[in-house]
């Protein structure tokens, strides 16, 4: 199976934003859709390993930007390449917040949705929160930045592996999930996060 042919679904992609208490944090997700007009809802995908869905299921409340076409690798990069258990990610940002006090992204986002969870449901490596819309604001007038996209123009290509050193695994650069061995299979996805080998770099001894 070539899983890159579901790089070409019409995905968006997007920042998601929650608070729980004085706990606040953002993770990037590409799985959203509106899924009913009367009362307006979505539906979003978020890995169940990262901190910001523990803190949306805690709350029950979540931001979610828009993400335009302006993004870079580094803001994707940092929302969505390092686990908010183990840094800050808003330490040093200044970033909006709606009217519960929810961060959203102030740059490279084309609008942004405040969400109220009215429903969700565990589908193993992601937990699927059905949310009504209680705001909704237009950012700019940037075109928004779809996964084929960022698939194609945002994501660096994969490096070139280094013949010389011995690979003995490859880490997940987007949960840390290692699977050990010299060869990683081409159709193999992380058991955590779902994602292929595009987004596993090797580990030497």
């Amino acid at each position: 199976m070539d899983k890159k042919a579901l790089y070409n679904l019409s995905y968006g992609v997007f920042m998601v934003g929650t608070k729980s208490g004085d706990r606040k944090n953002g993770c990037i997700t590409n799985t959203c859709i509106q899924v009913t007009n009367d009362p307006l809802r979505v539906a979003a995908a978020v890995i169940n390993a990262n901190y910001t869905a523990e803190l949306i299921k805690e709350s029950g409340m979540f931001t979610l930007s828009m993400l335009d076409k302006t993004v870079s690798f580094d803001t994707i990069k940092h929302f969505g390449f390092q686990s908010g258990r183990d840094v800050d990610k808003l330490a040093n940002l200044t970033l909006p917040e709606d009217d519960n006090g929810i961060p959203y992204m102030g740059w490279s986002a084309c609008a942004m949705l405040s969400c109220k969870v009215v429903d969700s449901m565990d589908l193993g490596s992601h937990t699927l929160f059905i949310a009504e819309i209680t705001d909704a604001k237009v950012l700019s007038d940037k075109a928004p930045l779809t996964y084929a996209d960022y698939q194609n123009e945002v994501k660096p290509k994969p490096a070139k592996v280094d013949s010389e050193k011995k690979i003995v695994g490859w880490k997940c650069k987007i949960c840390g999930y290692v699977y050990e061995g010299s060869e990683l299979p081409k159709d193999y996805s992380c058991p955590i996060c779902g994602h292929g080998p595009d987004d596993f770099e090797p580990v030497y001894a």
